[in-house]
């Protein structure tokens, strides 16, 4: 079963569930702004596709952050961050269910990877 993270009201959120719904692909949505995110998924997250894709530099949220904030040494600290400010986490992340993990949404990554057979 495929699970995606994020926050209901982002326009990019709602590609995503538009995208999955247009082709019929059952999932599961967590909020992670009601719900939070623990430490230990966020772990998982950036030893599947490191940090760099994972923590969102371009919003508001990145924005209002301290500088000393901004320095993220090792990946300790984007686990602390994104899990203190899940606002920092860049949407949508979608767990295939299968090892692979999608940040951030794009029409055709999501048909190669979730409609092509593997």
């Amino acid at each position: 079963m495929i699970h995606i993270y994020g926050i209901r009201s982002c326009d990019t959120m709602k590609k995503a569930f538009t995208w999955l719904d247009s082709h019929h692909i059952a999932y599961t949505f967590h909020d992670t702004k009601r719900d939070g995110i623990d430490e230990a998924t966020l772990a998982d997250w950036v030893a599947r596709v490191s940090r760099t894709p994972l923590v969102n530099t371009r919003g508001t949220t990145w924005r209002k952050l301290p500088d000393e904030a901004r320095q993220i040494d090792t990946d300790a600290d984007a686990i602390a961050l994104m899990a203190a400010h899940t606002s920092l986490i860049k949407r949508p992340v979608l767990d295939t269910g299968d090892g692979r993990l999608l940040v951030g949404f794009n029409a055709d990554t999501y048909a190669t990877e979730l409609t092509e057979p593997r």
